[in-house]
C-alpha cells in the first residue's frame, strides 16, 4: 500500500520541479541557430559539430560599449567529436527583434 502512495508523491514532486524550471530566454531560437553557425565556422564545417538546443540559458546582461544600453547574454553548449564548447551570444534588448551584437566561443578544457 505504501508503494502506490510513494509513487504518486514522486510524480507530484516531479511535476512541481518541472514547473519551476526557468522559462526559455527571449531569442533562444536565434541563439541556437547562431551557435550552430559559430561552431561550424570554428571547426571549418566539421560534420561532427553539434549544438545542444536544450542547454540554452540566459546568464545575465552586459553593458553596451557605447551608450547606457544593456545586452542580453545567452549561453549555448556544443561539441565537436570529443571537444566541448561554450558559446555566448549577445543580443540587443529590442522588443520583437533578436539583433546579434556579439559572440564568443571557448573550448571547455584545461590546457595547463
Amino acid at each position: 500500500m505504501r508503494i502506490p502512495v510513494l509513487l504518486a508523491s514522486l510524480a507530484l514532486l516531479a511535476g512541481t520541479t518541472a514547473s519551476l524550471a526557468a522559462p526559455r530566454p527571449r531569442c533562444a531560437d536565434a541563439a541556437v541557430k547562431q551557435a550552430t553557425k559559430l561552431l561550424a565556422f570554428h571547426s571549418d564545417n566539421d560534420d561532427r559539430a553539434r549544438v545542444d538546443a536544450d542547454s540554452v540559458k540566459a546568464i545575465g546582461t552586459v553593458g553596451a560599449l557605447v551608450g547606457k544600453g544593456r545586452f542580453d547574454v545567452i549561453e549555448v553548449e556544443g561539441s565537436i567529436y570529443k571537444g566541448e564548447y561554450r558559446m555566448r551570444l549577445i543580443y540587443a534588448q529590442i522588443p520583437g527583434d533578436c539583433v546579434l551584437m556579439g559572440q564568443e566561443i571557448l573550448e571547455r578544457s584545461d590546457p595547463y
